[in-house]
């Protein structure tokens, strides 16, 4: 799989699920829960124990079914890590040049995590594919992307922090390209409970209010 086929990938799902577990089988069965429910994506992060690990597994499970990524990278050696491993696609909460060319070399998609109009910029010109807006929910919001959106109209954003089924349609009609999810997707406590039908549930719902939230941004003629 291309790093552009990836790129378009992450545009049409929409969503990018991020998970923080406790172990490897955990995670799993995050992806499980959440692929019943039609969400074929899953950014693993590197606080998950022996996060290379889960995500060869889940590379080596679901193939090409689903898009595995790796979250929370903070350097070039954890990205080759995970890429090696089977990461289609690398997210960091920082800006870290080193670790962006590190992906550009090994046609991996990647999304820096970036702030400010000036990380953001930073993040683009040194070749990030996506800008993971982050900590969005602290800044504004849906509010915040939009006020990002108007002098940087061709940078495609990725908010994450503070995206609920009730704000995933301000995030879209702000201009993001995609969104990542935590906790109100990757419902860790019901996965502990036996409850991954609620994890599926939620993903079912996340996916119709992505799909709702395009159609309204289309139908107003906007781009995402």
């Amino acid at each position: 799989m291309t790093r552009a086929t990836v790129v378009q990938r992450i545009v049409e799902i929409g969503i990018l699920p991020v998970v923080r577990a406790a172990s490897g089988a955990e995670a799993m069965a995050v992806a499980d829960a959440i692929g019943d429910g039609g969400i074929r994506a899953l950014e693993i992060t590197t606080t998950v124990p022996g996060a290379s690990r889960v995500i060869a597994e889940a590379v080596a499970r679901y193939g090409d079914r689903f898009l595995i990524g790796a979250g929370t990278v903070l350097d070039a050696d954890q990205a080759r890590t995970c890429i090696e491993a089977g990461a289609r696609f690398i997210v960091s909460p920082i800006v870290d040049e080193e670790t962006i060319a590190w992906c550009r070399r090994a046609e991996v998609a990647v999304l820096p995590g970036a702030l400010t109009p000036t990380e953001v910029v930073r993040a683009w010109r040194a070749g990030a594919d996506f800008v993971k807006v982050f900590p969005c929910s602290a800044v504004g919001g849906a509010g915040y992307v939009k006020a990002l959106k108007a002098p940087l109209p061709g940078i495609p954003l990725v908010p994450t922090g503070g995206v609920t089924l009730e704000t995933i349609g301000a995030f879209f009609a702000a201009g993001a390209s995609a969104v990542g999810v935590g906790g109100d997707l990757c419902d860790l406590q019901a996965l502990r409970r036996g409850q991954p039908e609620k994890l599926a549930a939620a993903a079912r719902a996340y996916v119709g209010a992505v799909q709702a939230a395009k159609a309204a941004v289309a139908a107003t003629g906007q781009a995402t």
